[in-house]
């Protein structure tokens, strides 16, 4: 599929343009208040906005070992506890391994359709540097982002940061390598800064999924809780996660 148009995204940070595309992600959801539209259109576009840097962590530290931060278990053969996550590799080690590229809004491009949904995103350069400098960079775009979207819809913004931390950790699971990625979940979170909630992930069978800090919303506007919705009691998520996952 196509893009029908192509949006820098410091376009996130213009209040007007913003109110527009909320405004417009009433065609696509149906009416609602605006902090409900507002997180509904925020779960989208995080999800796409955050993509193309964590694929280029995720193939950037390739290979490198999993230093443990103090006060941490080192981690099995099997894979890395779920949940808690090991340092960054050295700056050495990371060098070796493609370029990061750059998450600032000033470096991404959107890719949407004629209806408004979000097709993809891409940086247009690269990042010097390695998880702190990506942590940085994260930190200026989410953090403008999220700023102006509370500031437009009247959504809490700490409830759209537990949506980034999400989309963060699911689009770190769809990378080649779900075990690496989960390792360098928090690290990146912490390294993000504003006050993100760290990142979380459970094994269903043995399929990892991130145990989710925030909601959509999607259900206030008639659709179906997602299957992970955490606004739901835990043997619920837990049985449609299974029912899904296997």
């Amino acid at each position: 599929m196509k893009p029908d148009w192509m949006a820098p995204a410091t376009l996130l940070a213009d209040a007007e343009w913003v109110r527009a595309r909320i405004g417009g992600a009433a065609k696509l959801y149906g009416c609602a208040r605006p902090e409900v539209l507002g997180t509904i259109w925020w779960y989208s576009l995080s999800s796409v906005l955050v993509a193309p840097a964590l694929e280029s962590l995720v193939a950037a530290t390739e290979g490198a070992p999993d230093p443990v931060p103090a006060g941490r278990a080192k981690r099995s053969a099997s894979g890395p506890t779920v949940g808690s996550a090991p340092a960054a590799p050295p700056a050495a080690e990371r060098s070796a391994g493609p370029a990061l590229v750059d998450p600032s809004l000033d470096a991404m491009e959107i890719d949407l359709l004629a209806d408004g949904r979000f097709l993809g995103a891409r940086s247009t350069r690269a990042l010097a540097g390695g998880l702190p400098e990506l942590g940085a960079a994260f930190g200026g775009a989410l953090g403008a982002a999220i700023t102006t979207i509370a500031a437009v819809t009247g959504a809490r913004a700490r409830a759209l940061g537990a949506i980034a931390t999400d989309s963060i950790g699911n689009r770190l699971l769809w990378t080649p390598d779900p075990e690496r990625a989960m390792a360098l979940a928090e690290p990146l979170v912490a390294a993000i800064g504003l006050d993100l909630p760290r990142p979380r992930f459970q094994r269903v069978g043995r399929t990892p999924a991130v145990r989710r800090a925030s909601c959509c919303l999607i259900y206030e506007v008639g659709n179906p809780k997602c299957v992970s919705c955490p606004r739901q009691t835990p043997a619920e998520r837990e049985a449609r996660l299974r029912a899904a996952l296997g």
